[in-house]
């Protein structure tokens, strides 16, 4: 649902929802009720995603984390202007890659967890 509110909602198709009986659930009211959930898991799923879009702090981390494809080298690679020849020439020039940095998932994970 965040990458559905990202990309500004439907314009065309949609979302897969499929619902089936399973197990010992095998009548049509188990159909019923396995729709049912499904909608309504999307729909908390969506109002989950506003809350998020709202507070903030998971797109000022992802905009951060990702703030060296803003500028330099990045934004040229973002832009598709730089092929393997100028990036191996640039990382001959640099030597040693960058240490790399934590993606810090768990704090992340709970980050979203608050919001379910």
């Amino acid at each position: 649902m965040l990458a559905l509110l990202g990309a500004g909602g439907f314009r065309a198709g949609g979302l897969n929802f499929d619902a089936k009986v399973r197990r010992e659930s095998f009548e049509p009211v188990d159909l019923f009720h396995a729709h049912i959930g499904g909608m309504d898991a999307f729909a908390r799923g969506l109002k989950i995603a506003d809350a998020i879009r709202k507070d903030g702090q998971l797109a000022a981390f992802v905009k951060e984390r990702y703030a060296s494809w803003d500028t330099g080298i990045g934004a040229k690679i973002e832009a598709g202007t730089l092929g393997l020849p100028e990036l191996e020439a640039y990382m001959v020039r640099k030597g040693e890659a960058n240490a790399n940095v934590s993606g810090r998932q768990e704090m992340l994970e709970n980050l979203i967890n608050e919001f379910i």
